[in-house]
């Protein structure tokens, strides 16, 4: 059933006052489409098969149930969210964590590969309420029976077309096989191929589908096309980025030696810019995506399924250095901006061979769409600022019981560097990421250095 919604407010819904409250420290006050259509369900127990564009607030919209279903004082596992990447794993898991706050206790552990299998079987025997991680990981760790799913009571496929499309189908057949059959199943998926309808026939037991609007409204994402000779297309992003101005930029490629390919030519255009891609180690995916979140880095170079697990809020506007191969893809795209009642912008560039891609578009988005010629465009602007930011890494993070108040205080003490100067701050497991304001980053890299964070020394780099 396709839903048109009104928004409604959260205190609609049948939820604990205290989460009540912590959703509008959060800044959550109505609910979002997909979120109005399916909580009123999910939260009485139903399982559902859900539709929704990226970024239309669907981690809430299984996290709210997931976590009121919880009992706090039994640390085995009760609930398990399976997602296609590692970035989504850790965007959900933090997101989890934020919804849970209302609760005293709640462990969210995430299962990922690329990361060590050691330090995660030592975090699962201190227990875990929720489990958030990517199916062979997931598997990983039930073939070593340093996980038990025989208490879950809520499982989340987040993304599910996409780990099928990644081959992950005998993986969750395998992880499902060990939950009770009296769990609630909650399926969510931007597309419903035949193969998500069989993946749902298998494991859900009488789901409610639900779908909401995908396309874009027109005032809300400013799509601009223009048409080059893919002689004339590094040239011709450099030339956009001039003219466009954005703050901060995703640039989509469709393979990852383009990704390197286009962020080298940026960086010697002088525009500040880094790579996201499937070849890359973990620890440097995260740390590029940190440093993007937190404004000091301008324009991320990205592949689709690297930047699956990128959510950010307010991102000015997203770059198609070509077109993707579908149509759907390019509205999964583009939804990365424009989100929470902001105006976005999606800029993309093709060849006259590409034309039919733009014609695809179009038809999927009921719309026409046109398009200018790149030599309409001039470069003579002015060119991208360098980001207002700078991240500075602390080796130490959760695990050393680092807090950003601890970060913050260790700044503004002391050292008196002006609150007003530090951005976000975000801790990990093992280290800390905080952003300062440019003029100050010296500073503050020198202050941390030398000066102590909760009475001890850490290690110290600027990014």
């Amino acid at each position: 059933m396709v839903y048109h919604v009104s928004q409604q407010l959260f205190s609609s819904l049948p939820l604990p006052p205290a989460q009540l409250v912590n959703l509008e420290n959060m800044g959550y006050a109505a609910m979002t489409p997909i979120q109005e259509a399916t909580l009123p369900q999910a939260l009485a127990g139903a399982d559902l098969i859900g539709q929704a564009k990226t970024g239309s607030g669907k981690t809430a919209a299984f996290a709210l149930p997931l976590l009121i279903r919880l009992n706090p004082r039994d640390f085995g596992t009760q609930a398990l969210v399976l997602c296609p990447t590692r970035e989504l794993a850790s965007q959900v898991a933090s997101e989890i964590r934020r919804l849970a706050r209302y609760q005293q206790n709640i462990k969210v552990v995430t299962l990922c590969g690329g990361q060590s299998i050691g330090r995660q079987i030592g975090s699962l025997k201190h227990g875990a309420h929720v489990v958030v991680g990517t199916p062979g990981r997931i598997k990983d760790h039930l073939y070593k029976e340093t996980l038990s799913l025989k208490r879950i009571s809520t499982l989340v496929l987040d993304e599910a077309d996409r780990m099928l499309e990644m081959g992950f189908i005998d993986d969750i057949a395998t992880i499902i096989d060990e939950t009770p059959a009296s769990r609630q199943t909650l399926l969510f998926s931007a597309t419903f191929p035949d193969n998500i309808q069989s993946l749902s026939r298998r494991f859900q037991s009488s789901p409610q589908r639900i779908s909401v609007e995908s396309v874009h409204e027109e005032q809300q994402i400013s799509q601009r096309f223009f048409i080059c000779h893919k002689s004339e297309r590094l040239l011709g992003l450099v030339s956009l980025l001039a003219m466009f101005q954005p703050s901060s930029a995703v640039v989509f490629c469709n393979t990852k030696v383009l990704v390197r390919d286009v962020c080298e030519y940026l960086g010697r255009s002088g525009i500040h810019a880094r790579a996201l891609h499937g070849d890359m180690e973990q620890r440097d995916r995260d740390q590029v995506l940190i440093q993007f979140k937190q404004r000091s880095c301008t324009i991320l170079v990205a592949t689709d399924v690297a930047a699956r697990g990128l959510d950010i809020n307010d991102l000015p506007a997203v770059v198609n250095f070509e077109l993707p191969r579908n149509a759907e893809v390019y509205v999964h795209r583009i939804g990365r901006t424009g989100r929470a009642g902001k105006e976005g912008l999606a800029i993309s560039l093709l060849t006259e061979s590409e034309y039919y891609k733009l014609q695809a578009i179009g038809l999927y988005q009921n719309r026409e769409l046109r398009f200018e010629a790149i030599d309409r465009v001039h470069d003579a602007h002015k060119p991208l600022p360098k980001p207002a930011f700078v991240t500075l890494c602390i080796h130490g993070g959760r695990k050393e019981k680092v807090r950003a108040g601890d970060v913050l205080g260790a700044l503004t003490g002391v050292a008196g560097i002006d609150g007003k100067t530090v951005g976000k701050i975000t801790v990990t497991e093992y280290s800390t990421y905080v952003a300062i304001a440019r003029s100050e980053a010296d500073a503050a890299l020198r202050c941390l250095r030398n000066g102590k964070i909760k009475g001890r020394k850490f290690k110290v780099r600027n990014l």
